[in-house]
């Protein structure tokens, strides 16, 4: 056994007439005492932090459960006190501590798809960028080809698109592109998300409470 190597039963070891075998990622069984040291470590390392991590995914899910139940107490409390609720239409609410220097935030964002129309739409600015006059300015296009980019997932790049709809190009083609872009969007659902921010004091900055592991 290798020097700092655990002595104890492998965990996911299974008994072959009395000798303890692994089964290897092809699905093979592999004799225990055959496996490289250095395989046995790696496994050990990745099997302690898989551990941790479901475990700290369990401590999340239950933090999560107990945050919307206490922010629709909160709300279901103000009902019945005073018949009014708290949050927008969608069910966005900020709620902050009486000093100013907390803040729990909950956003309901829609989750879209897009329909044939978008491809329409893409036809109608192709014949604006080639018809207009002067050519068309290197910013515009850059949007225009950041929009229509797909990526791995093949998803386009929403931002881009919402960011077309807002520019204040008059061309007929282009309104009726972007009617086009309009008509194209389905809403399929929700996702809630739930943020939390803290500062030292009232005037100061927000500074996010980080819980994703890529942020903390």
């Amino acid at each position: 056994m290798h020097a700092g190597m655990t002595t104890k039963p492998h965990p996911a070891a299974i008994d072959v007439a009395g000798t303890p075998y692994l089964r290897d990622a092809k699905g093979s069984l592999v004799p225990l005492a055959a496996v490289k040291p250095v395989d046995l470590l790696m496994d050990e390392t990745v099997r302690a932090i898989l551990a941790d991590a479901r475990e700290l995914s369990a401590l999340v899910a239950a933090f999560k459960v107990r945050t919307f139940e206490r922010v629709g107490a909160f709300q279901a409390l103000l009902a019945q006190e005073y018949g009014t609720t708290v949050g927008g239409k969608k069910g966005n609410i900020t709620l902050l501590t009486f000093d100013g220097r907390e803040r729990a935030q909950v956003q309901v964002a829609d989750l879209l798809e897009f329909g044939p129309e978008l491809q329409a739409a893409k036809v109608l600015i192709d014949e604006c960028l080639m018809g207009w006059a002067g050519g068309t300015p290197v910013e515009l296009q850059a949007v225009v080809n950041g929009v229509f980019q797909v990526d791995k997932e093949g998803q386009i790049n929403r931002a881009e698109l919402f960011r077309l709809l807002r520019l204040d190009i008059t061309d007929v083609r282009w309104l009726r592109a972007m009617e086009a872009i309009k008509d194209s969007i389905r809403v399929i659902g929700s996702r809630t998300y739930v943020r939390f921010y803290d500062r030292p004091a009232h005037d100061a900055p927000w500074h996010p409470v980080t819980i994703d592991l890529a942020s903390a």
